[in-house]
Formats: structure tokens, C-alpha cells, sequence
């Protein structure tokens, strides 16, 4: 801590992103990263766009790629908000969305840089316990359960449980709070549940978050993109040009345009993704683990003889990766794994034999 700090920011707990380590031989299967790259289009797009034109600055409206993402959900460009990524978009939405009277409520285990927002920007909040199957109760977001409620967030699917819930009861949640933002945060959304972007034009309370990171291959290029009524929008524009006006760069633009356009390629590797999830969760419930219903891409699961931090770390020594949360306690013998490619899901499934036939 040092002397020069100011008070808000000797405060404040930042948050931990999933180990990036450089190791040789390694099972990466820790954050959430696509198996497969990217559309071949949208390295074209890329080397396309790497010309004498970088001298230049970027559209700061993004407006092409505002276009794109907007021509994708039948919307118009004026209800598409984008940003560096959705940790970015995110935080726009915290400062211009959610910062209160009341409190924002939000899911108690769930994606943990909301709590770590609210201390960024002084938001007040209150956490809303998940039931005893680790699920999302829809109807603890309905008015008066919470008491005073000046903002809701929550992810469909959720992370790192990766349970969703049907479109429905996400509705029933938005038609019951008019007056306040709901904020649906869909990073995982493409590997198996249903977007609530078809509701935007009817629900102007509502705004839908999504990133290019996941389904789209591109955790490497940081774009990240909001979708909401336009006077929503416009709030997320006067924080972002009051912070940076430029925040995607030429080549970002190029390349996230190809990735939305190309859905053949979204929709191929996405299901590749799908069919490995089904198979990973066969192979380690045959092993004795439970492992919850997944709509993301990764699944959460424990063992009844091992801990959870011994099984990660058991796991290591044989040079796989994989994310263990610490806190909080009812979620500490549970690991969260991404899915890779069928031979690293193999090759994940042999350790965990072998470490529980060593027990």
C-alpha cells in the first residue's frame, strides 16, 4: 500500500483473471477459451486492414461493426453499445447504469468482477443466494423480494455454474421491473441457451451483454458489445466518451466484423464445442464426479473422495490447467474446466482416472 494512494483505491479488491502460466506440454483449461480459432475470414479481415491506414484514427462510433452486430439480431445500429471487450461494456454499464439510489442485486456466486465493479464506483449492493442445486432462483428478482432494488445484473448461463434459464422466466424477470435497468449478461450464451436480444425492442429497461471472446474465438482481439434501447445506449456513450473515445482500433473493427458475418464458421465450432461438453461430462460421471448441467462452455464439477484444491493440484503435476475457486465454501471442492479439443478432454479424463486409482 502506498502513501500516494487515494482512499477509494486502498479499498478496493480487484479482480483475479484465470492464470495465464508459459508452460511447455500444457493443458490449458482454465479460461474459458475457445478450442478452435477463429474464422479464417477474420485474419483475412485482419491482414486486410494492417495497412498505412493505422496512421489514422479508428471510427470511434465503430459504427460498421455496430451495423453488423445489429444487421445479426434484427436491430438497428442505434441499439448496439461496443467496447474492449465485455469487462469493458461492463463497466460502463456499472457507471452509467447501475450506480443507484438503491442497491444492484446480483447472484452471490457468479461472475466475480461484479462486486469488484461496485467497488470501483461506490455502488451499493446485495447478493442473492443460488438455491441448493447451485441455480439462479428467477423469482428471488421479482419487486419487493430484495426490498429497494436500483439495478439487476446476472449471467445466462451463469458463471462458473454454467446453468441457464429459459428465455421465458428471464421475460417474466424484465416485464416485472419496469422501472429499473436488467442487465443479462450473456458471455457464454452460443454454447446452449437462448439470447434474450429478441426482447430488446420490447422491454426498454433491458440491455444484453455479450463478448467476442467466447463463441466467436477472439479473446485475443478484446471486443466486447452491449445491446439495449437507444436512450440506454446513449447513457453507455457518454461515460465511453468520457473516458476513451477510441477503445476499438482499426483491426479489431476489421476482424470482428468477419467473425459476426461469419456464421457458418460460429456455428460449426460452437456445436464442436457442444458435442465435447456432452461427452466430457459422460466420460467424468462415469468416474464418479457430479457435474452440473452445463449451457457454457465449460462444466463445474467436484468428487465425493477429493477436495477440490487437491484435485486442481493433482491435476497440475500432470500438466493440465484448470480453475478452482477458494470462495466461497460451498463451491470449494468444485472445479471449473473449459472444454478443449476432444484428445486434451481425453487426455483430461485419463489424469483424473489415474489420480483417483492413486487414492
Amino acid at each position: 500500500m502506498s502513501r500516494f494512494w487515494s482512499r477509494l483505491v486502498s479499498q478496493l479488491d480487484p479482480y483475479v483473471p484465470g492464470e495465464q502460466p508459459r508452460v511447455q506440454n500444457l493443458i490449458k483449461l482454465n479460461t474459458n477459451e475457445h478450442p478452435y480459432g477463429p474464422s479464417p475470414r477474420v485474419i483475412e479481415a485482419i491482414a486486410a486492414a494492417n495497412n498505412d491506414s493505422l496512421r489514422l484514427y479508428p471510427d470511434p462510433t465503430a459504427r460498421a461493426l455496430c451495423e453488423a452486430i445489429a444487421n445479426y439480431f434484427d436491430l438497428q445500429a442505434e441499439h448496439v453499445f461496443v467496447g474492449n471487450g465485455s469487462d469493458e461494456v461492463l463497466a460502463h454499464v456499472f457507471h452509467a447504469l447501475l450506480k443507484q439510489d438503491a442497491p444492484l442485486i446480483f447472484p452471490d456466486i457468479s461472475y466475480s468482477f461484479y462486486p469488484v465493479y461496485c467497488g470501483l464506483y461506490e455502488i451499493a449492493y446485495k447478493t442473492i443466494p443460488l438455491d441448493n442445486d447451485l441455480c439462479i432462483r428467477l423469482s428471488d428478482y421479482m419487486p419487493g423480494k430484495a426490498g429497494a432494488v436500483g439495478g439487476i445484473i446476472f449471467p445466462n448461463p451463469n458463471a462458473p455454474t454454467g446453468r441457464g434459464h429459459p428465455l421465458e422466466l428471464i421475460e417474466t424477470v424484465v416485464a416485472a421491473n419496469p422501472d429499473i435497468v436488467v442487465v443479462i449478461d450473456e458471455a457464454y450464451v452460443d454454447f446452449g441457451a437462448v439470447s434474450a436480444a429478441s426482447l430488446i425492442k420490447k422491454y426498454p429497461n433491458l440491455l444484453v451483454v455479450h463478448t467476442l471472446s467466447k463463441s466467436r474465438s477472439l479473446a485475443g482481439l478484446r471486443v466486447g458489445y452491449a445491446l439495449g434501447h437507444p436512450d440506454l445506449i446513449q447513457g453507455l456513450d457518454r461515460v465511453k466518451n468520457s473516458f476513451n473515445s477510441y477503445p476499438l482500433d482499426r483491426l479489431a473493427q476489421a476482424g470482428a466484423i468477419a467473425a459476426i458475418q461469419d456464421t457458418a464458421h460460429f456455428e460449426q465450432t460452437r456445436q464442436a464445442v457442444i458435442r465435447t461438453r456432452e461427452q466430457l461430462t459422460k466420460d467424468l460421471t462415469a468416474l464418479g464426479f457430479e457435474v452440473l448441467a452445463s449451457q457454457a462452455n465449460f462444466i463445474f464439477t467436484r468428487h465425493p473422495q477429493r477436495s477440490g484444491v487437491q484435485l486442481a493440484s493433482d491435476l497440475r503435476a500432470r500438466n493440465i490447467i484448470v480453475r478452482h475457486f477458494k470462495s466461497p465454501a460451498r463451491i470449494a471442492n468444485f472445479l471449473r474446466i473449459t472444454i478443449g479439443t476432444d484428445e486434451q478432454c481425453a487426455q483430461l479424463v485419463s489424469a483424473c482416472r489415474a489420480i483417483l486409482a492413486d487414492a
